[in-house]
């Protein structure tokens, strides 16, 4: 198996580059069958969104904090557990957001796209599922839509559900909703399409965000949708799959 290793700038990570691949080898990009990611979860993140285009599946072994779509790292019988690795394909959203001089931009996130105060000033929200206005006003810090992938991450943190990862549905959550005060978000079909226009855009202005990869500041309308075009493949230990983590998270 011609395995292609990268890793994140962290010290672990880089010691952990060196002692494998002084092991294993170094495969060229285009002729790896596999991509070995070391580092944490963003690092996870950035790699998938690089290999998109190699369409190769990803291992990855944690030298970070949480490593939540990681594996445990080892350098002993790397090809033996990736023969042995369980494949999980998940699909990204996609943002197109405008901003305040009609500037559109296009994005992908595998775990979500949120909508953030940039000032001091609640943001307020009109929300539309697939053309209908579900929501005149929501007044908050802020507001995402989230994979069942990402439901874990930034989503959880806002108290939003953990979705299981076969599951064809999004996450919608507020981030300090005040009004409505008590509304904690909902769940959509992933076929939906999620629209958020900015009102009083100039007086309380938005950023959106994909993955904390790509920003946009003063938007006024952001439009999240799945791209199922686009697959994105995980490979894990066996017993210790996205859906057991998923599952797990939830008893701890």
């Amino acid at each position: 198996m011609r395995i292609r290793f990268t890793a994140s700038k962290a010290p672990a990570a880089v010691a952990a580059l060196a002692a494998l691949t002084a092991r294993y080898g170094q495969a060229e990009a285009r002729a790896a069958d596999v991509i070995v990611a070391l580092g944490g979860d963003g690092f996870m993140l950035q790699t998938l969104h690089a290999a998109h285009g190699q369409r190769l599946p990803v291992y990855g072994m944690n030298c970070g904090t949480i490593g939540f779509l990681m594996n445990a790292f080892a350098v002993e019988d790397l090809p033996a557990r990736l023969a042995a690795a369980e494949e999980t394909v998940i699909h990204p959203l996609v943002m197109r957001a405008e901003n305040a001089k009609g500037k559109v931009t296009e994005a992908q996130a595998i775990n979500e796209v949120s909508l953030l105060r940039q000032g001091p000033q609640a943001a307020k929200l009109r929300v539309s599922i697939d053309g209908r206005v579900r929501m005149e006003e929501l007044v908050c810090d802020g507001a995402l839509v989230a994979t069942p992938a990402g439901s874990t991450a930034y989503n959880y943190s806002a108290h939003g559900p953990i979705l299981p990862v076969g599951s064809d549905v999004l996450a919608l959550t507020a981030m300090s909703a005040f009004r409505p005060r008590r509304w904690r978000g909902a769940l959509l079909p992933r076929s939906a399409v999620v629209r958020f226009d900015v009102l009083e855009a100039g007086k309380r202005p938005v950023m959106a965000d994909a993955d904390s990869r790509s920003s946009v500041r003063d938007v006024v309308s952001v439009e999240v949708r799945s791209d199922n075009s686009v697959s994105h493949r995980l490979l894990f230990d066996p017993g210790h799959g996205l859906e057991e983590r998923l599952i797990g998270e939830q008893f701890v």
